[in-house]
């Protein structure tokens, strides 16, 4: 029997902590291209975990300007503060494996503890975690705890790359890769206020999803290799990554949100078309621009 499932399933999942710029719009005409040429699924999906800086407006603007765009998405949008239980059970399942421990350790602790380290180890984003509460006890662990002590959940990475063993992945511009479970350290993967992290629930929604082929940045390809960690941890297969490259200024500097001329909003108000953005968009990702 024919599959009625598209062998081809993207997704758009910005923050809303800003207007959609130019350069996200360009991660989203990748993944929506890609879905519409091969008659697949482009999904959209807010990853707003971070309720201190996410905003509803920023959401609403977001979907405008896609929709404005052209990007049209099938199914429902998702959003992440709507499924909250869903991060916590399988945190809760990897905290019944051990591979999980509480950190009650401040930035400033951690930021003194590696200074006075003669070879702190660095990964991709600067000096490592030093795993200063790794090695405490259950007990100290529960009194802590118990005595309101602030804390995040860090996964314990050599527990954690000894259980799921070996892996690699597959990058289209990259050809296969071989996993690096330790790359970013014992990570962050549930904070204080929230049950998740961004690498935790872009791990559980890609697979909740049935996402296929995942586009993004080439900034982050080092998380590429945790979130296949976590896929192994959790038995969920692995998609296709394509990591495309990044639209930058003139200064080399990629776009964020703080460029505000080249926000999507402020190219509409500026009389141009949607298919004059998107003509604009594809130019500067090719350097054009």
């Amino acid at each position: 029997m024919m599959s009625l499932v598209p062998s081809v399933v993207t997704r758009f999942a910005p923050s809303p902590t800003g207007l959609l710029h130019l350069g996200s719009a360009y991660s989203a005409l990748i993944a929506w291209t890609r879905a519409r040429e091969a008659g697949g699924r482009f999904l959209v999906r807010i990853e707003d975990t971070d309720i201190r800086r996410c905003r509803r407006e920023y959401e609403t603007a977001i979907l405008r300007d896609l929709k404005w765009l052209g990007l049209d998405w099938d199914g429902e949008v998702r959003r992440q503060s709507d499924h909250f239980s869903d991060y916590g059970h399988q945190l809760g399942r990897l905290s019944g494996r051990g591979l999980v421990y509480p950190c009650f350790c401040s930035r400033a602790e951690i930021e003194r503890e590696i200074a006075a380290s003669a070879a702190a180890p660095h990964g991709p984003d600067g000096p490592l975690y030093p795993g200063t509460c790794r090695n405490l006890t259950p007990a100290e662990r529960k009194r802590r705890i118990a005595a309101g002590r602030e804390h995040c959940i860090r996964l314990d990475a050599a527990r954690a790359a000894a259980a799921a063993g070996p892996y690699d992945f597959v990058d289209e511009g990259r050809g296969r890769l071989e996993g690096q479970p330790l790359l970013m350290g014992d990570f962050v993967i549930a904070r204080k206020d929230t049950p998740t992290s961004y690498h935790l629930s872009v791990t559980v929604d890609d697979h909740l999803q049935g996402v296929t082929l995942v586009t993004r940045g080439e900034d982050i390809l080092p998380s590429t290799h945790i979130h296949v960690l976590l896929q192994r941890l959790l038995g969920y297969a692995t998609p296709l990554y394509a990591h495309h490259g990044l639209i930058t200024d003139a200064t080399g500097r990629r776009l964020a949100k703080r460029d505000k001329d080249l926000t999507i909003r402020s190219l509409r108000e500026s009389g141009l078309s949607p298919e004059e953005v998107r003509r604009r968009t594809l130019a500067a990702a090719a350097g054009q621009a």
